[in-house]
């Protein structure tokens, strides 16, 4: 292993040794005279010698010896890396996957007996933040094998050539550690800056480059060689998998698929509880009411979230964490810094209050899946007032209830100052947007609509469709719309105190947290407990020992 590493750094010095032996023998067989004056010169002449050697050589590396294609490899120690699966919080099924690698690759030898093969290329696909580089450095360390990692994007120049060299160079270095070792890894993140699907005519000089690094890619990965070594390679993208190459996906290649999704109710508990076992933090926090705050949150989130409550305690002096750290932690993140020193005028301040009181009224009773986290009419992002809201808990696919919901909610606020007002303002764009695009695709894309007309019409190219046809979607996205609007309206006049309650509260305290909005429908019979009770919606009942959140 020494000499296959370190050859040239051996001949060098036995060269120079040589060399070195020769020219003393020379010199002793010199009269004193001669001697002595080669003696004298020979400093300048080494000095000269070696100032010139350096040049030709930096040239050489630099333009004939791929200078422009070394990378910065780490070669990764995986006891130093020192994160075992027990550290991987929640990704149950990822850790099964990442356990069978690791055990094959430690049974590697008992597997050649059998004449079977360890897996050659595992792909984890996922989320930005939900643990992929994390669950990679627990199979370095559980594995104790050699660990080569690397970006996609350092492959990448803008000279043709340079990527596919740095994938030789790369790949050779891990087959040498795979001979001493028995078995090396290479993980490869962002692969999609070289694995995205390739374009066989691409004329420009990026695409050409990516594309041939890719084409080595997938020779070094399962091509002809003389010998086989066990070397694996972990790619990870957040990227979807169609978008990646065909040749990189099939069987000798990426075959093996880790997908790793956002973390679940139970394993953000989890999550929560690790991060908060690294801070001081009050007996107050629930962790199980700051999980069912948190849908849809990713591990790095719910850190960043940690981090910034603690940042806000030390800014307020405090000695430990508490749950109004952890809530204006999270209001900063998701909605943005407070903008207190913007300045309305008493009647846009009065069209922002009901505007949001009509947002909130509508998503609170209307609103099948999501409940309101926070209304404020506090300038945050550019927008004057918001209504923040989540859902309940985890759901990744939209009813035709709940789309309505979601266009009745955005019409919620334009509603309300037409009915309070009589006109309405500007800040009702963003709003009109949001609603426009979900009932046209309700109609257009989803089949949702009330006509019979079924299929996505936006697979189909625009002058393909008739005029009779694309006027009949417009039509019954219109037709959504106007019904929207109307159940919106009738709620406001059956609601109509409630609805200048909510607007008169923001007025006095600009902002409302969720447990406040609660006890005002509840002093209304309107508390989502009770309108359950009348058969009104359909309502979840919360664990008695996080009741104070329903999300």
């Amino acid at each position: 292993m020494y000499l296959l590493n370190n050859w040239l750094k051996v001949a060098v010095f036995s060269v120079i040794g040589c060399l070195l032996i020769w020219l003393l023998r020379g010199l002793f067989t010199l009269d004193s005279y001669a001697r002595n004056y080669m003696l004298a010169f020979m400093p300048i002449q080494i000095l000269m010698s070696l100032i010139a050697a350096g040049a030709f050589v930096s040239m050489y590396i630099l333009f004939l010896h791929g200078g422009l294609s070394r990378i910065r490899q780490n070669k990764i120690k995986g006891e130093l890396v020192n994160i075992h699966f027990t550290d991987v919080i929640g990704l149950e099924e990822a850790k099964e996957e990442a356990k069978e690698l690791v055990d094959l690759i430690k049974d590697r030898t008992r597997i050649k007996k059998i004449g079977g093969k360890i897996l050659r290329g595992i792909l984890m696909v996922g989320p930005p933040g939900c643990g992929k580089t994390y669950l990679a450095k627990a199979i370095a360390t559980e594995c104790g094998i050699p660990f080569i990692s690397m970006a996609a994007s350092e492959f990448v120049e803008m000279f043709v050539g340079v990527g596919a060299s740095r994938v030789r160079k790369l790949f050779k270095k891990a087959r040498r550690l795979a001979y001493g070792y028995g078995a090396s890894m290479i993980f490869i993140d962002e692969l999609d800056a070289i694995g995205r699907q390739r374009n066989l005519f691409s004329q420009g000089g990026g695409g050409q480059e990516t594309s041939s690094t890719q084409n080595q890619l997938l020779v070094e990965m399962d091509g002809l060689k003389q010998k086989e070594e066990n070397v694996i390679i972990i790619g990870a993208t957040n990227a979807r998998e169609e978008s990646l190459d065909s040749a990189l996906l099939r069987p000798g290649r990426f075959d093996r698929k880790i997908y790793i999704d956002r973390p679940s109710l139970a394993d953000r508990e989890k999550i929560f509880q690790y991060y908060l076992g690294k801070v001081k933090y009050a007996p107050e926090v629930e962790v199980g009411r700051l999980a069912r705050r948190t849908v849809y949150k990713t591990p790095a989130d719910i850190e960043n979230i940690i981090k910034e409550a603690a940042l806000i305690a030390t800014r307020n002096k405090k000695e430990m964490i508490g749950l109004k750290e952890i809530s204006e932690a999270m209001e900063r993140i998701e909605m943005g810094v407070k903008h207190r020193s913007l300045k309305m005028t008493p009647q846009e301040k009065k069209t922002v209050a009901y505007h949001e009181a009509g947002h909130l009224l509508v998503l609170y009773i209307l609103h099948p899946t999501d409940d309101v986290f926070k209304a404020s009419i506090i300038s945050r992002r550019g927008a004057l007032g918001m209504v923040h809201h989540l859902p309940r808990e985890e759901i990744f696919t939209s009813s035709r209830e709940r789309i309505l919901a979601n266009i009745m909610v955005s019409l919620g606020g334009y509603i309300a100052e037409k009915i309070k007002f009589g006109v309405t303002s500007d800040g009702v764009s963003s709003d009109f947007r949001r609603a426009m695009l979900l009932a046209h695709n309700m109609v257009w894309r989803f089949g949702m609509g009330g006509n019979g007309l079924m299929g996505d019409f936006t697979a189909i190219p625009g002058g393909e469709i008739s005029d009779k046809l694309r006027e009949q979607l417009n039509e019954e996205t219109n037709q959504i719309i106007k019904q929207c609007a109307h159940e919106v309206e009738n709620l406001f006049h059956r609601e109509s105190e409630l609805f200048a309650r909510f607007a008169r509260e923001l007025l006095e305290k600009d902002e409302l947290e969720y447990d406040e909005i609660d006890a005002i429908f509840a002093e209304y019979g309107k508390s989502h407990e009770q309108l359950a009770a009348q058969g009104k919606i359909a309502y979840k009942t919360p664990d008695k020992n996080n009741s104070s959140s329903k999300k």
